[in-house]
């Protein structure tokens, strides 16, 4: 019997690090999910592709901390791991265009995201600023855009009612669209 991402977490956390191993590679492909239907409409010859994005954000789980509380902690490290990651990806995709324009949306990167005409880089500033007012409505929308996770899948991984994660998620649309018209 394989055992569950909870109980390899809790090795993981003792310091055993073939439970880490057996962790990645249990995870892996529903981390290879995500990030495939978070890249779903990417072009053909697209610089990232869903796989590059899984190995840049375990790279960066890895780097951090190896501390995870349980699966909802753990996934939401990756989906802010894949928030970074898109990021930096978005900057440098600023940095290249011709025209001198910081605007990067989800569109120009390919990136299916609930809105595709969103600005990545506001969209991350605003989400930093969010985090202040309360972290568990960032972690529903790191998990949503950045991790292309359903509001059920949310509502999985975190634990909570599917009413809380779309109240969640509705409370977070309205505070970013303020903050981000404004």
């Amino acid at each position: 019997m394989e055992p569950d991402v909870a109980v390899l977490l809790k090795e993981v956390n003792a310091g055993d690090g073939r439970a880490f191993e057996s962790l990645v590679a249990l995870v892996y492909g529903e981390l290879r999910r995500m990030a495939g239907s978070l890249m779903r409409s990417q072009s053909a010859g697209h610089t990232l592709q869903p796989t590059a994005l899984v190995n840049e954000a375990y790279l960066r789980l890895v780097q951090g901390s190896t501390q995870w509380e349980g699966r909802a902690h753990f996934f939401g490290a990756a989906a802010r791991a894949m928030r970074q990651v898109l990021i930096a990806h978005a900057r440098h995709h600023a940095a290249q265009k011709r025209d001198g324009g910081d605007r990067v949306t989800f569109h120009d990167l390919d990136v299916a995201a609930p809105e595709s005409r969103l600005d990545v880089l506001a969209l991350d500033e605003a989400l930093t600023a969010l985090a202040g007012v309360d972290e568990r409505y960032t972690k529903v929308m790191e998990l949503r855009y950045f991790a292309g996770c359903s509001l059920p899948e949310i509502a999985d991984l975190t634990g909570r009612s599917l009413a809380t994660v779309k109240r969640d998620w509705a409370y977070a649309r309205a505070w970013l669209y303020d903050r981000m018209s404004a």
